[in-house]
């Protein structure tokens, strides 16, 4: 694999590289420091300058009491994953991990998942439309005197006594149908992103989570990855200044990558149901490809847009809680994946925040408006950084953090004139995973790792981030816990991504109402049916 790529010369990365593997939580690294008296007292004027509390996010409750009872909707690639955060894995996936483990002595994922803390659950429901996945799930799941009971359609699973709670990890187009259905049967629920399909979906779910009292997750782990919590105090200390660009993006260059996923040698039409499947989607003849890969078309995914930027959305906004942007424009196409998919493979989405600040370092009123520009492309994998950069300095964002100086800086002016900071190195660099193993696997396992998608520290030790997550949900049903991705998150996402979806449907601006809450609608077209169809259909 190629070193991270970043917008900064060379000799800055070769510093980052040099520094990155140091045993330290919380550093600061400098340069040039020929007029102060010593590196350690340049090193404390910089950490009491900066006084920046590198944390990891609350610790939610005990998992005591009655085991929690799970419903699993959804088997397919996210579902298994998602099981395996709760502590259960499927007999396939545990003999590949054992042989793999035999194999190279840094792969530790069977070591990590045998080491997760017992959440205390049950998995006593699944239903998925393939029956050899639903089959797979019962067979590996059914111990300690509990059978995981198979059901046809979500709507029987969700009407069963012994079931507390349901995990859906459907195709977009289910999600918000199912959720609400699991709303109104009393269910707890963990959503997987995007939340929703389409806008009116968005609205009724979020009137279905503010009905119920039931407890509401959206699955955007990295919310529990301790340098976005660092990350935020550095915000709310304004250690950057007023920022008004950031850039993120994703880039992949593999089959998998692309959603070009393995087909199975047993589905057909008797072992797939494929009516339900279907649902509110156009009525088409079985198709194994659309049912498998159904993340390259509009009707049954949410493309670039709903799938990946919607991580990076999610991402910068649990660090500056911006919001939903007022205007959306995006633009891109199908330029190298030309195997009948209709969402594009390169795409670019500017989203404008014309009134929003994280506070200024100059004269009041001057630093005011943002862009985040998120691009993507699926047949590239140069990694980029994601970076937030601000009047003061610069933040690259990951599972790691760091700071440079800004040249130009106001706040940082004099230390850099007294060479005590070097902008041309970092100013602070948080790096929980110091001295760990990561057990990289594959291209898409570093995307995910390098965005803190898979995991995060606590004490130095690795954790799974989507168990971290999934355990919040559990404790605020146990314990009453704040979640931290919950219909108010989950609703800034959706909305997000929607009005980038329709913006490259349309090639014009989308704009937002903050006023009403509403996306400001465009005459002659219904924007559900605009995220939904084929472009040229649009015509």
């Amino acid at each position: 694999m190629s070193e991270e790529k970043s917008f900064s010369d060379l000799s800055r990365r070769d510093v980052i590289k040099g520094l990155a593997g140091l045993p330290i939580i919380g550093a600061v690294f400098w340069a040039g420091a020929s007029k102060a008296s010593s590196q350690k007292e340049s090193r404390n004027t910089i950490l009491e300058t900066l006084n920046i509390n590198a944390s990891q996010p609350p610790d939610t409750g005990p998992m005591s009491g009655d085991p929690i009872r799970l419903g699993i909707i959804g088997f397919g690639i996210r579902g298994p994953q998602l099981c395996r955060s709760l502590g259960f894995a499927t007999k396939t996936w545990l003999k590949n991990m054992e042989d793999s483990a035999a194999k190279n002595p840094n792969d530790t994922r069977l070591k990590s998942f045998l080491e997760q803390e017992n959440l205390n659950v049950q998995v006593t429901a699944v239903c998925d439309l393939f029956d050899v996945r639903a089959q797979e799930a019962a067979d590996s799941f059914s111990k300690d005197g509990v059978s995981v009971k198979i059901y046809k359609h979500h709507e029987e699973l969700l009407a069963s006594s012994d079931v507390d709670a349901v995990v859906i990890a459907t195709a977009d187009h289910w999600h918000a149908p199912i959720a609400i259905a699991a709303l109104q049967a009393g269910k707890h629920v963990y959503l997987e992103k995007p939340m929703t399909h389409n806008i009116a979906e968005t609205y009724a779910l979020r009137e279905a989570v503010q009905n119920s009292d039931r407890v509401f997750q959206v699955g955007h782990q990295h919310r529990q990855t301790q340098s976005f919590v660092t990350a935020k105090d550095v915000i709310d200390k304004n250690i950057l200044g007023h920022v008004s660009l950031i850039q993120a993006n994703t880039n992949r260059n593999s089959d998998n990558g692309a959603w070009q996923y393995h087909i199975h040698e047993k589905a057909n039409p008797n072992t797939v149901d494929w009516q339900q499947f279907l649902g509110n989607a156009p009525q088409i003849p079985f198709n194994a490809e659309h049912f498998f890969r159904w993340r390259k078309w509009w009707a049954y995914g949410s493309g670039l847009s709903g799938d990946l930027m919607v991580h990076d959305y999610d991402r910068i906004n649990c660090v500056l809680n911006m919001g939903i942007p007022r205007s959306v424009i995006a633009s891109g196409g199908i330029y190298t994946h030309r195997d009948g998919r209709n969402v594009p493979d390169v795409m670019q989405i500017n989203l404008e925040y014309p009134e929003f600040t994280t506070g200024p370092s100059q004269e009041p009123g001057k630093e005011k408006g943002m862009t985040l520009v998120y691009s993507a492309s699926l047949g590239n994998q140069y990694s980029r950084t994601t970076a937030l950069m601000g009047h003061d300095a610069t933040m690259e964002l990951g599972n790691r953090l760091t700071i440079y100086a800004d040249r130009n800086s106001t706040r940082y002016k004099n230390m850099i004139k007294d060479e005590i900071i070097d902008p041309n190195v970092p100013l602070y660099q948080y790096d929980p995973s110091a001295n760990a193993v990561d057990g990289i696997t594959s291209a898409t396992a570093k995307y995910f790792a390098d965005k803190g998608l898979l995991y995060t520290y606590r004490d130095g030790k690795r954790v799974d981030s989507t168990h971290l997550h999934m355990r919040e949900w559990l404790s605020g049903i146990r314990n009453g816990t704040k979640m931290s991705c919950g219909i108010k998150e989950g609703f800034e996402e959706a909305i997000t991504a929607h009005m980038a979806g329709i913006s490259y449907k349309l090639g014009r601006r989308i704009d937002w109402d903050p006023a009403s809450g509403q996306v400001i609608p465009i005459e002659g077209y219904d924007l559900d049916e605009v995220l939904t169809k084929d472009i040229e259909k649009l015509v």
